[in-house]
């Protein structure tokens, strides 16, 4: 993880009690799930996801579409809970999306989605937690 400060924060055993392995990996290590996955991919109620980490809402189940990615795949997140970075990591440069709260790797973020904003929010999905509305 970077060196900047969050407003949640937890020693790395509190992470490994708290967190699966795979969602370590994924949120702590900045892994990725195998495509097609999660279950997640496939919610569809009313409600909102929030972060595995640190249960901070991150987005609107609204705002979920379809990318054909396999990945759960959103337009934009709740105002003020993602924050990006830029992404070196296996020979290319793309933007990561980390929550803005406990820092944990939630995926990346790609020009490629549908109006309005057409960002597309590629997000593990086990880094995410469903809360029905």
């Amino acid at each position: 993880m970077d060196s900047h400060s969050y407003p949640v924060t937890r020693t790395d055993a509190e992470w490994r009690a708290r967190l699966t392995p795979e969602q370590y990996y994924i949120m702590r290590q900045h892994g990725t799930e195998r495509p097609g996955s999660c279950a997640l991919l496939h919610e569809k109620r009313a409600g909102r996801f929030t972060c595995a980490g640190c249960d901070q809402p991150l987005f609107e189940s609204g705002l979920k579409f379809e990318s054909g990615t396999g990945w759960p795949s959103f337009n934009d997140p709740v105002p003020g809970s993602v924050e990006t970075t830029i992404d070196r990591s296996h020979g290319m440069v793309r933007t990561e999306a980390h929550c803005a709260t406990c820092g944990s790797h939630l995926g990346h973020v790609f020009e490629d989605g549908p109006p309005p904003t057409g960002l597309r929010y590629c997000i593990n999905g086990v880094a995410l937690n469903f809360e029905p509305a």
